[in-house]
């Protein structure tokens, strides 16, 4: 191959012989040089990869098995407390099965009719109210049991407190009538009337009833009252006499000691002496007398009403 070059300066030209194996040779040579530049620049101004460090396998299964205790853990507390609720509401259950049981019983002792305390059935109450409509709150199931269980303790409840009030209202009502004798033990050694007087020999009126008993033993009142009288009287030896409802009074006399003081409440059964035989006696034993509105009352009656509210 050969090139010619012209000179401007001297007007000559001059001829260059090249060889075209050479001059490819050379381009060759320049255009690998460009692209080796070309990919030093890149690699210096392109961003440097960011490298994700790996996880260890075996720090991943560390945390799947946490987990996975965690979760158990949760459901041993829950399946606990289901426990615990079936326990609660079974007692429940057991104490409402009692209640039911114990008001049977008190209508029966009571002598009240079954059919008005029927506790098999719960108390008619109600009432209107306003409609939450469709987005009311639901309970879950469980709570429809609780719920359940204490609508039926409330019932039996009120049943309960009306049968206690009705109950109360009969035995202080039966408390206030004379029944029975006054020993717990004895039996009647002169009854009331006209009768020849052991000491004296003479005919009288006899004013009350007379009970033979241990000394010692307890004289009881008959009736719930208050005591109106506590010392001695001619005849009568230490006496006890008691006022009662609807204008009754009792007297207790030749008693040993007493056990009340005038003012005190006794109750129907309760010791008010021991019996004895001070005043005019010819043994121990207990003279026993009833008055209403200040008028002798043979007591054989009140006596007969042995069992009376007991």
């Amino acid at each position: 191959m050969q090139i010619i070059v012209l000179s401007r300066r001297h007007g000559a030209a001059r001829t260059l012989s090249v060889d075209l194996r050479w001059l490819l040779a050379g381009a060759a040579l320049a255009l690998i040089f460009a692209i080796a530049a070309g990919a030093v620049l890149g690699s210096r101004w392109a961003p440097a990869p960011v490298i994700q460090p790996a996880v260890p396998l075996a720090q991943t299964d560390a945390a799947r098995v946490q987990q996975q205790e965690q979760v158990s853990a949760v459901r041993r507390d829950a399946q606990r407390q289901l426990d615990a609720f079936a326990a609660h509401v079974a007692e429940l259950q057991a104490r409402l099965t009692r209640l039911d049981a114990l008001g049977a019983r008190l209508t029966e002792l009571a002598d009240l009719d079954a059919s008005e305390f029927d506790f098999s059935l719960n108390v008619g109450q109600g009432g209107a109210e306003d409609s939450l409509g469709d987005a009311a709150y639901a309970p879950p199931p469980f709570m429809d049991a609780l719920d359940q269980l204490s609508l039926r303790l409330d019932s039996r409840e009120q049943q309960l407190e009306v049968l206690e009030q009705l109950i109360g209202e009969r035995q202080l009502s039966e408390a206030q009538y004379l029944s029975g004798a006054p020993v717990r033990q004895g039996y009647i050694s002169s009854p009331f009337g006209r009768r020849v007087h052991p000491l004296t020999g003479r005919s009288g009126q006899h004013k009350g009833v007379d009970f033979a008993a241990k000394a010692g033993s307890d004289v009881v009142a008959v009736a719930a009252g208050v005591v109106s009288f506590v010392g001695t009287r001619s005849g009568y030896g230490r006496t006890v006499e008691i006022s009662h409802a609807d204008g009754y009074t009792t007297l207790y006399a030749h008693n040993q000691s007493s056990e009340v003081a005038i003012g005190d409440l006794v109750q129907r059964g309760q010791t008010i002496a021991k019996v004895g035989r001070s005043g005019r006696a010819s043994g121990y034993h207990v003279h026993f007398e009833v008055t209403k509105h200040g008028q002798l009352v043979n007591p054989a009656s009140y006596i007969a009403r042995v069992g009376v509210g007991e």
